[in-house]
């Protein structure tokens, strides 16, 4: 038996796994409970715990399990190579594992506020000035600085619409950051949180190993299961279908 051998714990029924509600808010998708529940029967049940179709998590799940099993591939690579653009370029160690997760919550869990979300996701594994730099990098990578080498992405044009303007909040944070002792580490961050790549570099997360060892408090029950204020987090990456 290996360390992802674990039973099902729906084995012989059909799991009707439903999209979490707050992704299908306000996007003009009909809501799918109502046709869900009506096709319950002795057979079919909500998806708990394992879905079949994904990789299976090993029982006590570290980092880069999730980047190897649950990250979407787009943000597995935009996360590596962000990394290691600022590992090649000689940033201080904190800084490249900033850059590994900054975008953590995009991987497999909710982009809305992902600054904020990830900030918390780590907060009980890291440096403070690593959680400070993935949670401020949200707010300031709307504001160009010119003179640290970041203008303002030409893809935010495209991507929110050339008139766009941030809301309060973020202005009022990305103010916040400017005047912490922290700033060039969540600056540092936006400058290698690269959008498109021509070509993208096949990188190995392993190459990050010992520096996660170095700087991310792996637990010993898991990530997910050691009970801090995160955990949930890190379990709904787990079993991201689960019905509740």
């Amino acid at each position: 038996m290996n360390e992802h051998d674990h039973s099902y714990p729906q084995e012989g029924y059909t799991r009707l796994a439903i999209p979490q509600p707050v992704g299908l808010i306000g996007t003009g998708i009909p809501d799918p409970n109502n046709d869900a529940l009506a096709l319950l029967d002795k057979d079919k049940v909500f998806m708990m715990g394992d879905n079949p179709a994904l990789p299976r998590m090993p029982k006590q799940p570290r980092l880069l399990d999730f980047f190897k099993y649950r990250f979407t591939d787009l943000t597995f690579r935009h996360l590596l190579t962000s990394a290691k653009r600022a590992l090649d370029q000689g940033m201080d160690e904190k800084i490249v594992l900033a850059c590994l997760l900054h975008d953590i919550s995009n991987g497999c869990l909710i982009r809305a506020d992902h600054g904020y979300w990830g900030e918390q996701m780590i907060a009980p594994y890291v440096d403070e000035e690593v959680a400070f730099a993935v949670k401020y990098h949200q707010p300031l990578r709307y504001f160009a600085d010119e003179a640290n080498g970041y203008p303002y992405p030409e893809s935010y044009n495209a991507f929110f619409g050339s008139n766009y303007e941030p809301p309060e909040y973020i202005r009022r944070d990305a103010d916040f950051a400017r005047n912490s002792k922290w700033y060039m580490s969540a600056r540092l961050v936006t400058i290698y949180d690269i959008y498109f790549f021509d070509e993208w570099e096949s990188i190995d997360p392993e190459i990050f190993t010992d520096i996660i060892g170095r700087h991310f408090r792996e637990p010993e029950e898991g990530l997910g299961f050691d009970n801090t204020p995160a955990s949930h987090m890190w379990r709904t990456m787990i079993w991201p279908n689960n019905f509740l």
